[in-house]
């Protein structure tokens, strides 16, 4: 890492230039979500200075005290190659370290896997992203409130801890995208949805059946109407990946989750249809 460097916590006053440096990296973030690792990790949120200007970011956050997150690791583009990034990335397993967590885990591009193995990541299981590119379509859809207490419950059994207040805000940001499936008063499947920068993002996205997956996937299309719609489907999951590519989804890129330290808790990912995003698991 280049002399002149600052390695500092993150702040709310950061985010315009947290969301500079994801525009040029092309992702799909939002102010919203860096406001939600600020909301939930203020001390495992991290970005790199140089003469008061932010280049680079990383950040953490913790579920239940089971595992933690690392996310958001992006590096401006004039200062890639230069160990910025891995400086970023060590700076979040120290403060998880300290923390006393058993685990963490990421979501890796294939890049990025050589690095993260480097720190004692192993796989877990692939990823793959889809997208949709469609005309657009305006919708007037209404913003019901459905009640969620049992799916934050099922959610914690499939994802392996309790995430309930990050479900929570993308239910308030977004309750049009908020689906629950049930058959005989029982939780069949269910569904969140972020409307993103550029796209529109189910996940995640689970269902005991095809046909329930489907359903919630066709009604999350409908709801949209946008042009974009992204997808992280759980590549060993049987109903996922025929189902969007049957609606003219295309294979946009890999991910594989990693994870460090014990993994004690690792859910039930066969049951997801489609992860959250791989910047929150």
């Amino acid at each position: 890492m280049d002399a002149g460097i600052e390695l500092r916590l993150m702040a709310t006053k950061d985010i315009p230039e947290a969301m500079r440096l994801k525009d040029v990296a092309g992702w799909n973030q939002t102010a919203g979500d860096w406001e939600r690792f600020l909301s939930a990790s203020p001390d495992g949120c991290f970005v790199a200075e140089e003469k008061g200007r932010v280049i680079g970011t990383s950040a953490t956050i913790a579920y239940e005290g089971r595992f933690a997150w690392i996310g958001m690791v992006v590096v401006d583009h004039l200062h890639r190659g230069n160990g910025l990034g891995t400086a970023l990335l060590e700076r979040a397993i120290q403060y998880l370290d300290s923390c006393g967590l058993p685990c963490m885990k990421l979501d890796a591009t294939p890049q990025g896997k050589l690095l993260y193995k480097k720190f004692g990541f192993v796989s877990e299981y692939e990823i793959d992203r889809w997208m949709l590119k469609r005309q657009p379509e305006k919708k007037r859809v209404g913003k019901p409130r459905v009640e969620i207490g049992d799916v934050l419950r099922l959610d914690r059994e499939v994802f392996g801890a309790d995430r309930s207040m990050l479900l929570r805000s993308l239910a308030e940001e977004a309750p049009e995208f908020t689906l629950v499936a049930k058959h005989e008063a029982e939780i069949a499947g269910y569904a969140f949805g972020r409307r993103g920068s550029r796209a529109d993002h189910l996940g995640p996205w689970m269902a005991n059946s095809r046909d329930v997956a489907a359903a919630l996937l066709d009604k999350f299309l409908n709801i949209s109407g946008r042009e974009l719609v992204f997808v992280d489907c759980v590549r060993a999951n049987p109903w996922a990946v025929p189902l969007v590519k049957a609606r003219g989804f295309e294979f946009s890129r890999p991910l594989t989750r990693m994870f460090r330290g014990t993994n004690r808790y690792p859910g039930q990912p066969e049951k997801l249809c489609a992860i959250l995003g791989p910047e929150f698991g």
